[in-house]
């Protein structure tokens, strides 16, 4: 097995291999000429993010500051999605997201983990693990998105939680570590925050 193998399988590879490292340097550059343009250059920033990410549908934004080991390089986004700024993705392996999905400010999302026995990190070992985020999600501000984590359609993640359990469809979920608070309901159709009514 290659490291580019071990990479997706999850294996424990070393990741300071020289081809590996020109490939992801080669990728970073194209994310730093993203993060450089201006707020006037759109059709500049979606170029780019078609030559950056493995896949990526119509209509997706990402606010700069955008961070990404791999500059999106095996990141898959549908249609529509949306990211505030400071979206970090850690696309050591594959991260996917649904349609519609909308990303709070300073979210991140981490494919990549470390061994418990410090023998193995002193060398510098490490592992991967992908992430598949659903269609119609909202992810809260601060969120942390762990390796290995899959989050259902129509899914709230509140600010500042910390993902360390698939989460179900249709389910608000909050904290750390972060649990299902309640299902999406009739009260939901009516309210939009709080007490107030949804009037459109």
């Amino acid at each position: 097995m290659n490291i580019k193998e071990k990479m997706h399988a999850g294996e424990l590879y070393l990741p300071f291999e020289e081809e590996l490292i020109t490939e992801q340097l080669q990728k970073l550059d194209r994310l730093y000429d993203f993060n450089m343009t201006r707020p006037t250059e759109m059709e500049k920033r979606n170029a780019l993010l078609k030559e950056m990410f493995a896949e990526i549908g119509e209509n997706c934004y990402i606010e700069p500051p955008f961070h990404s080991n791999f500059g999106g390089g095996h990141v898959h986004f549908g249609n529509n999605v949306y990211a505030n700024f400071n979206l970090t993705l850690v696309d050591d392996t594959h991260i996917y997201v649904g349609d519609n999905t909308m990303f709070g400010p300073n979210v991140t999302v981490a494919t990549a983990g470390h061994p418990i026995l410090p023998e193995l990190r002193q060398q510098g070992y490490q592992y991967n693990a992908p992430i598949h985020i659903g269609e119609n999600c909202w992810i809260g501000a601060g969120a942390l998105i762990l390796p290995g984590i899959t989050i259902g359609d129509n899914v709230v993640i509140g600010a500042g939680s910390v993902v360390t359990k698939n989460i179900p469809s249709n389910v608000v979920a909050v904290g750390n570590p972060c649990r299902i608070l309640r299902e999406i309901n009739d009260h939901d159709k009516e309210y939009y925050f709080k007490d107030k009514k949804i009037r459109i």
